[in-house]
């Protein structure tokens, strides 16, 4: 079947700047549905879930960025021309400038940033970058990348963008330095979503059932900050902060209630790391990459 994907006019598509005001509240919940707080004692995990009893003591996970001035699930747009019902999120990447603030205002302004013809049958991949700005002072906070498969796209001819898609992060061929097991909660998804992400996928079993899953499955974003909790567990003592950039590749589903294991590969600054559903044995996140702060 021929794509009615025209690659000039996605490459050149207008986005509105978007501003999103959130509150310390928003941002405990956000913790909360990657299961941060589980050990109610643990003082390191309740500065991502309680701001103390100043009131400011709240700590933003950096991942919080991912839901942050959020453009929406735009491919849907009928002038768009994408197979929107065939389309996958590959990868994602946050790329932190500054430590997220645990409130306030911000505006994001989102472009497609890449768009690869992989050919007949093999699908398209589109990439869109997402700046966040501090809607006072317009410093700049977050980069964030995602990378989607465009399963009924590939084929579309001439017009896409020069050189090749980001490569995968490879992982070091030797035992983990570090392996953390966090178990996820059954209502993680319906918790997760209330921080932006409404997919009826993430919450309605017809919805997902229609899709091919056997019940709602957990969102690849929170699969993501629940690895990132894995890294400051074993690494960080809790300081997420030193957190500068994070990238993934989604590579099967989560479902709710599974038990994550993530392994962990250390080389100065730099962390490797790959994620399975532990009951399944299935590799979740794989080729993923964290580049720490010195200090």
């Amino acid at each position: 079947m021929a794509t009615h994907l025209k690659p000039e006019r996605l490459l050149s598509r207008q986005f509105p700047a978007i501003e999103h005001s959130y509150t310390r509240r928003d941002t405990a919940l956000y913790a909360l549905g990657l299961g941060l707080g589980a050990d109610p004692v643990d003082q390191r995990q309740l500065r991502y879930v309680y701001e103390g009893i100043d009131g400011q003591s709240l700590s933003a996970m950096p991942t919080m960025a991912n839901v942050l001035a959020y453009p929406g699930f735009w491919a849907r747009d009928p002038d768009t021309g994408i197979d929107w019902k065939r389309l996958v999120h590959a990868e994602q990447e946050i790329i932190l400038h500054a430590p997220l603030p645990a409130c306030g205002s911000v505006v994001g302004q989102n472009r497609v940033s890449g768009l690869w013809d992989r050919g007949e049958k093999k699908g398209a991949l589109l990439q869109q970058e997402r700046k966040i700005r501090d809607a006072g002072n317009n410093s700049l906070l977050a980069t964030v990348t995602q990378l989607s498969l465009l399963r009924g796209d590939g084929n579309f001819g001439p017009g896409g963008s020069e050189g090749a898609p980001p490569v995968a992060h490879p992982i070091p061929e030797r035992a983990p330095d570090a392996v953390c097991d966090l178990p996820t909660l059954s209502q993680a998804a319906l918790v997760y979503r209330l921080s932006g992400d409404l997919n009826p996928l993430h919450a309605d079993p017809q919805v997902a059932s229609a899709a091919g899953f056997d019940r709602p499955i957990l969102h690849g974003m929170a699969t993501m900050g629940i690895a990132a909790h894995a890294v400051i567990r074993q690494l960080l003592d809790y300081d997420a902060a030193r957190i500068t950039r994070m990238r993934v590749r989604f590579t099967a589903v989560v479902y709710p209630g599974d038990t994550l294991r993530t392994e962990i590969w250390k080389d100065g600054n730099h962390i490797s790391l790959r994620t399975i559903a532990l009951e399944r044995q299935a590799v979740v996140l794989n080729n993923c990459h964290i580049e720490l702060s010195p200090y």
